[in-house]
């Protein structure tokens, strides 16, 4: 059997295997291979849908630029067949802005639009971040020189800047914490909430739904300012948003914006760690931070993929589209892609196109929250670094596994940290 051959039939299996992306090296050999041979794969894998998996930076972008021709519908994300039933049926279905297009995703996205544009951002939770980031560095040194820096630090950070956002009190981080996992980390038997991805989901949307009816009912009697008051009294043509909507809201606001960060994070620093001399260079050039960030969000890509829907026949490269064939954009491939990043495989702070990743996405379903999860990188490593004596890990890593939302689950490390001032 031939490389090709091997490569060809690894292909269906490293986009719907959780297990899959537990070893990222092969991965991304398999994902280079389709690049090269076949970028537009179909998939007809056991248990699934058939559906083409879209490799590469350009097509990805053409698709994502065409939301009439190619909308989410209900369903975004990649499950099985048994696991889209045991959801339907369940009651863990969702409907937030990664499940709209045309109007009414337009519409439902004006609710909160301001909030997150980047000087609304800046004003609001600037000074909120930079404190949280010098609590969770202290927090380093407090545990003594070693922890493990993904469940440890990483996972907490971007939650307590997300709680603040939401007005949410702190003592609720736990609850927060495991929910967010049961929604989007599912697969891994040490996230879920059950014995499978759909019973984890619907498990997670049921208590995110018992909390965040309270949270609605307390905003509509007294709102005091915060995003939280914003969605429980936000309305649409003049109506006020339905249960469904105001749901939907508080999950991908607070999912969304803790596990992805919370994953570029801790990935950002294992990077930086297995090469000694990025490192040195943020430390002795912290004008490099801001881009390292879109470089650590291009290496990490938490969120693997979307799916994408035709409405009608379309061309793209040498694949005839069809109504109703689903699409998955790999963003994963997508941020190494040979095509548009100088030696992909290679970490760079100084990177000069970074900012091309694509793990926010692009078009009218560009992130909401890209500008704080930059925010928050930057200010971490902008308090980190100059405090940062030494550093290595303790022990091996490991990753989550999961075809959706992922990357480090555990980052293990021995490391001097100086005092803040």
């Amino acid at each position: 059997m031939d490389d090709s051959t091997t490569m060809y039939q690894q292909a269906d299996f490293i986009l719907t295997d959780p297990q899959r992306y537990l070893d990222l090296d092969s991965w991304h050999r398999t994902a280079a291979w389709l690049r090269k041979h076949e970028p537009i794969h179909r998939v007809e894998a056991d248990g699934f849908e058939p559906f083409y998996a879209i490799t590469r930076h350009a097509d990805i972008i053409e698709i994502e630029r065409q939301p009439e021709k190619f909308p989410n519908t209900m369903q975004p994300v990649l499950m099985s067949r048994s696991d889209q039933d045991q959801v339907r049926q369940g009651g863990g279905t969702l409907k937030t802005l990664v499940h709209m297009d045309g109007p009414e995703h337009d519409s439902y996205r004006g609710v909160t639009n301001d909030w997150f544009k980047p000087n609304a951002i800046r004003r609001r939770m600037e000074a909120r971040v930079s404190e949280l980031s010098r609590k969770y560095v202290d927090r380093m040194m407090e545990l003594g020189g070693k922890c493990d820096f993904a469940t440890d630090i990483a996972r907490f950070y971007p939650l307590q800047v997300i709680m603040s956002i939401l007005g949410v009190p702190e003592i609720d981080e736990p609850l927060m914490l495991r929910l967010t996992q049961n929604l989007l980390s599912g697969d891994d038997p040490d996230f879920r909430e059950g014995q499978t991805r759909a019973e984890s989901i619907n498990a997670g949307v049921a208590k995110f739904a018992q909390y965040f009816n309270e949270v609605t009912t307390a905003r509509r009697a007294n709102p005091v300012g915060d995003l939280a008051s914003t969605i429980a009294n936000g309305q649409i043509d003049g109506q006020p948003l339905d249960d469904v909507q105001t749901f939907g809201y508080y999950v991908i606001v607070a999912t969304a914006g803790h596990d992805t960060t919370s994953i570029s994070l801790a990935g950002g620093l294992q990077a930086l760690i297995e090469r000694p001399d990025q490192l040195r260079l943020l430390q002795s050039n912290p004008a490099f931070i801001d881009n390292a960030a879109d470089e650590m969000i291009r290496w990490i890509t938490p969120v693997r993929h979307f799916l994408r829907h035709a409405q009608g026949d379309f061309t793209l490269g040498t694949i005839r589209f069809h109504k109703g064939d689903r699409l998955l954009l790999s963003y994963l491939s997508a941020n190494r892609d040979e095509s548009v990043f100088e030696e992909p495989f290679r970490f760079d702070v100084s990177r000069a196109n970074a900012n091309q990743q694509l793990a926010f996405g692009i078009g009218v379903h560009f992130c909401l929250g890209a500008h704080l999860a930059r925010m928050e990188l930057r200010a971490f490593f902008r308090e980190l670094l100059p405090r940062l004596e030494s550093i290595e890990l303790a022990s091996l890593t490991e990753e989550i596994a999961s075809n959706f939302v992922g990357g480090p689950k555990r980052v293990p490390i021995r490391y001097r940290i100086k005092p803040g001032f």
